[in-house]
């Protein structure tokens, strides 16, 4: 074990520590109210930066929510290593689902329950204490290391093409290490290779010019809330695929190589719909059918509906307004704009007489990313876990979008490799997100042994 690796485990006690007084910081990006706790979590992961001994450490404003920067660039003929990651978290609602307090962090058996404490704080904070023990015990790092953790992952990364293109001479690198992301299982070790993309947009249809009395004015006025079910139920047909018009076009063939890994990922569909506590569907999908939706299908999905009253007891009243929001995942050959323009045909074709519809678009979204079969930090990247879980670790796809792929390449010219020690499994985006203090531990040994053998990546 090296001295950077003991040092660490030394200090694991005292990291869980940080990692709890981090996730303690409501840093909910999404939500306006939270924003003097987003502007918390970024002055606090500045500063962690800076003890740990990195330089030009800065928070950058953006149009949106800032992003914090730093560096160490003195190993020359060494590459460049671009850490990313984000501070941000989802809302915390429904808060009455959580066994503790989202923003109290709580351990319980061997995990860490907070909102964001796999989703990205957990191993957001890793390669900070990798790079903090290796200036400690050895004087300096093995490679040239810039971070980029940005405060608008977790509502879509509005403004991160802008910054990324504003300081990309600050930027520049020979690859990008992501400390977001997830391992797809907690008993597989895995790296995922593609990722879908992703569009999000809102609509509203309006009836009257206020709220009515439904004994007054029901039967003879336009309800919205009616309205709004029968437009959502034309955007899919009677076994769930979507229904619009142009939404598959452009669609190119799925990589071979991850419908092997989907063959040899020994899921079990009956497992998977007890963990997310659903009744199991008759007859019962393959796992090559449930992994393929989840990896490889395009999904048009609704995340909320609202309209009228929903409180204790009733209200007796017919709507001004009902409304959705929607978002859908993209797989390889889908063009976002192309996307959302052929929803927003379908929509205003098929809305029902009597009310007026409005669409918004929430950020620009962002393609499917899939990374290079023989980029060389993978390869690496595989190594280390394979030393560390005992076995050669899967390639996978991921459902969920992270659009850092694409930007990274199209504007700094160079590719994504994740290495993230969260898993799927750990609620995030949901009540009782937790972390594995296992995998906590485990990232701190996996990235004290990756930076040493990046040393040895050629540049460019």
């Amino acid at each position: 074990m090296s001295t950077v690796e003991t040092q660490l485990l030394d200090r694991f006690e005292q990291h869980v520590e940080e990692l709890k007084q981090y996730c303690s910081i409501a840093s909910v990006s999404t939500d306006p109210a939270y924003a003097p706790e987003v502007q918390r979590a970024a002055r606090f992961i500045a500063d962690r930066m800076a003890r740990a001994g990195l330089e030009r450490v800065e928070i950058l404003p953006t149009d949106g929510h800032p992003a914090v920067t730093a560096e160490w660039c003195h190993a020359p003929g060494a590459p460049t290593v671009l850490v990313y990651g984000h501070y941000d978290v989802q809302p915390p609602d429904p808060v009455e689902l959580w066994s503790s307090p989202p923003f109290e962090p709580e351990i319980r058996d061997g995990r860490l329950y907070a909102r964001g404490a796999s989703d990205d704080k957990g191993p957001s904070l890793i390669p900070i204490l990798v790079a903090e023990a290796f200036l400690q015990r050895e004087g300096g790092l093995p490679v040239n290391l810039k971070f980029l953790y940005e405060g608008e992952e977790e509502c879509g990364s509005a403004h991160l093409e802008a910054l990324v293109a504003a300081e990309a001479k600050r930027l520049a690198a020979d690859v990008v290490l992501s400390a977001d992301g997830a391992m797809w299982r907690p008993d597989l070790p895995t790296v995922t290779v593609a990722s879908r993309g992703m569009l999000a947009l809102e609509l509203e249809l309006h009836g009257a010019g206020k709220d009515l009395h439904s004994g007054r004015h029901g039967g003879s006025a336009p309800n919205p809330l009616p309205a709004l079910a029968r437009l959502l139920a034309t955007l899919h047909d009677d076994a769930g695929e979507v229904a619009v018009a142009g939404f598959h076009d452009g669609i190119t063939p799925p990589d071979p190589k991850l419908i092997e890994a989907i063959q040899a990922s020994g899921f079990d569909p009956q497992g998977y719909f007890a963990t997310i506590g659903a009744p199991a569907p008759q007859p019962m999908p393959t796992a090559e059918e449930l992994l393929v939706r989840q990896w490889l299908k395009p999904t048009l999905e609704l995340n909320g509906i609202t309209g009228g009253y929903g409180g204790p007891g009733s209200k007796t009243v017919i709507p001004a307004k009902a409304g959705a929001k929607i978002t859908c995942r993209l797989v390889a050959g889908q063009d976002p704009d192309r996307v959302f323009d052929a929803i927003e045909a379908h929509l205003r074709q098929h809305v029902p007489a009597g009310v007026r519809l409005e669409i918004r678009r929430q950020g620009p979204g962002s393609p499917a990313f899939a990374l290079p079969a023989d980029q060389p930090v993978l390869a690496l990247t595989e190594g280390v876990l394979g030393e560390l879980f005992g076995q050669p670790p899967l390639r996978v796809a991921m459902g969920a979008t992270i659009p850092i792929g694409g930007v990274f390449r199209e504007i700094l010219g160079i590719e994504t490799v994740f290495f993230s020690f969260s898993t799927a499994d750990e609620d995030y985006h949901s009540p009782n997100e937790f972390f594995r203090l296992e995998r906590f531990r485990d990232g701190l040994v996996g990235w004290a042994r990756l930076l040493p053998r990046l040393a040895g990546h050629s540049r460019g």
